[in-house]
């Protein structure tokens, strides 16, 4: 089984991703998504963000 951890996106740079879970904030692969821009929610697993997910999927 795989555990994926939602986490609300702070910045974008290039191929990587700052991201916020719980306060806790981690750069993280962004390069299997497009359009990513700070405000998405995305999950992240392995230190890869593999998808966006909606605030309420967050929750």
């Amino acid at each position: 089984m795989c555990v994926g951890l939602s986490a609300k996106v702070v910045s974008v740079n290039k191929d990587t991703a700052l991201v916020d879970a719980s306060g806790a904030r981690r750069e993280v692969s962004a390069e299997l998504l497009d359009d990513l821009e700070p405000g998405d929610y995305v999950m992240v697993h392995a230190g890869v963000a593999i998808a966006k997910i909606t605030p309420e999927d967050e929750e």
